[in-house]
């Protein structure tokens, strides 16, 4: 079998089709982030089913809580590893200003979050790297490590000069 595209997520469906899946067995396919911008790609689930995967060159990167097969009485859905990631809580605009000039000038790709989201706080999150840990505490700069689902993968930044 050959799956071409997502069917939904579980995180976005409405209630009613929430409930629909719930009532189905779950078998999971476990990807790191790295994997979720593969568009072609053999998976196998935590039950030994393997298939593949070929999505269009323009469709979004997979997602926790994507459901790649849903049939009779059973789903597929992408449950993802949790990724080394960098929490920055910069205490004021400025020094928020400073890291994200200084981390951009190294082309990492970090991620925003607001005080709404699960963070509870305005952050920028990173990639682990020791040398933004180096630079972080040499600037005295709030941070956690931790490991986190997070919602897009991260994708190298592409960039011209």
């Amino acid at each position: 079998m050959i799956v071409t595209e997502v069917v939904c997520n579980l995180h976005d469906a409405d209630a009613a089709e929430r409930e629909a899946l719930a009532g189905l067995h779950h078998e999971k396919v476990t990807l790191s982030s790295a994997e979720l911008t593969k568009r072609v790609q053999r998976l196998e689930t935590d039950h030994g089913r393997s298939f593949g995967l070929r999505l269009a060159g323009g469709s979004s990167d997979l997602r926790d809580g994507d459901v790649l097969i849903r049939e009779e009485g059973n789903v597929v859905v992408v449950s993802v590893l949790p990724t080394d990631v960098l929490v920055i809580a910069p205490r004021s605009v400025a020094e928020a200003l400073f890291v994200a000039h200084s981390l951009g000038n190294r082309h990492l790709q970090a991620q925003f979050f607001g005080a709404e989201s699960e963070y509870a706080a305005e952050v920028m999150v990173v990639q682990y790297d020791h040398t933004v840990v180096s630079f972080l505490e040499e600037h005295g700069v709030a941070f956690a490590r931790q490991e986190r689902v997070m919602p897009v993968p991260f994708r190298h930044a592409e960039h011209t000069h």
